[in-house]
C-alpha cells in the first residue's frame, strides 16, 4: 500500500468512523472505486489504533474517572450504595452491559460478518437503512432521561447491528439512545464511550491476526501516515458531531446516506 491509498483511506476511516454514515460501508465503496486490496491486516490495525486513541482524546477524564471508579466500586465492601452514588461507576457497568451484544455477536457471526463484508449491494441497502433510522429522529422530543441497564443493552444490540458494512455504528446507538429518552450530549456521550470497546476489540483482533501472518517486508511509513490521518480527522469528526447534536441538526446526515445508497445501487453495483 503507497503513501495516497494509506492517506486517503486514514482519511476515509477517521470521518466514517464517527460520522453517522458508516465506516465499513464507505471503505468498502472505496475499496471499488479505487480499486484497492483491503485485506491488509497491518493497516486494518493502524488506522483502527487511532480511530481509538481519537475517541480517548476527547473522553479522556470520563475515561479514567470510569476506569477509577469501576476498580474502586467492585472493591468496596457495598458495591449497591457504590453504584447508587457514584455515576461514574453506573456508566461504567452500563458501558459493560452495552458492549455484550457486540462481543456475542463477533464471536458467533464472526465467519457470517466476513463473508458479506465486500457485498457492495449490501452496503447501498444498508446505508439506505441507516438513513431512515436517523430521519426517524427528527420526530423525537428532547428529553432527559437517565441511562439505565436496559437502555444500556437495547443501545448495546444497535451496535451489534453496525457490524453489518453500511450500517452506521454512531447513527444506530445514537438513534436508540435518544428514542430511549436520552438528551443530545449523553446520547452522543455514551455513543462514543461504548465504541471503545468495540474498536479495542477489532484492533486486539487484528493485533492477533498480524502476528499470526508474513510481517516480513512490511513499510510501516505508509502505516503511520494512515495511523496519524485516522486520528486527526477522528478526533475532528468527533467534535465536529458533538457540535451537529447540539444544534440539533442530527437529521442532517441523513440525506447524504440516502445519496450514497443510491449511487453505490444505481452505479457502483
Amino acid at each position: 500500500m503507497g503513501y495516497i491509498d494509506a492517506i486517503i483511506l486514514g482519511i476515509v476511516q477517521g470521518i466514517t468512523e464517527f460520522l453517522p454514515i458508516s465506516s465499513s460501508g464507505h471503505l468498502v465503496i472505496f475499496e471499488h472505486l479505487l480499486n484497492i486490496n483491503m485485506d491488509n491486516v497491518a493497516f486494518e490495525v493502524f488506522v483502527h489504533f487511532g480511530t481509538l486513541l481519537s475517541v480517548v482524546a476527547v473522553y479522556f477524564n470520563d475515561i479514567w474517572n470510569m476506569i477509577a471508579s469501576f476498580f474502586r466500586g467492585i472493591t468496596h465492601r457495598n458495591v449497591g450504595k457504590t453504584y447508587r452514588d457514584d455515576p461514574f461507576f453506573r456508566l461504567s457497568i452500563f458501558v459493560i452491559i452495552g458492549t455484550i451484544p457486540t462481543a456475542i455477536a463477533g464471536l458467533f457471526l464472526e465467519d457470517f460478518f466476513v463473508s458479506i463484508f465486500h457485498n457492495i449491494q449490501l452496503v447501498g441497502i444498508t446505508l439506505l437503512i441507516t438513513g431512515i433510522a436517523i430521519l426517524s429522529t427528527r420526530f423525537i422530543k428532547p428529553k432527559t432521561v437517565d441511562l439505565t441497564p436496559k437502555k444500556s443493552l437495547l443501545i448495546g444490540i444497535a451496535q451489534s447491528i453496525a457490524i453489518l458494512p453500511g450500517i452506521s455504528r454512531s447513527g444506530f446507538t445514537i438513534s436508540c439512545a435518544l428514542f430511549s429518552g436520552m438528551s443530545r450530549e449523553n446520547a452522543a456521550r455514551f455513543s462514543f464511550l461504548l465504541a471503545i470497546p468495540a474498536i479495542l476489540g477489532a484492533t486486539l483482533l487484528h493485533i492477533v491476526d498480524l502476528f499470526s501472518s508474513d510481517t516480513v517486508g512490511i513499510n510501516i511509513a505508509p502505516l503511520l501516515a494512515g495511523f496519524l490521518c485516522s486520528f486527526v480527522v477522528g478526533y475532528m469528526a468527533i467534535r465536529f458531531l458533538l457540535s451537529v447534536l447540539k444544534s440539533g441538526k442530527f437529521v442532517w446526515f441523513a440525506p447524504y446516506c440516502f445519496f450514497a445508497g443510491l449511487v453505490v445501487l444505481l452505479f457502483i453495483s
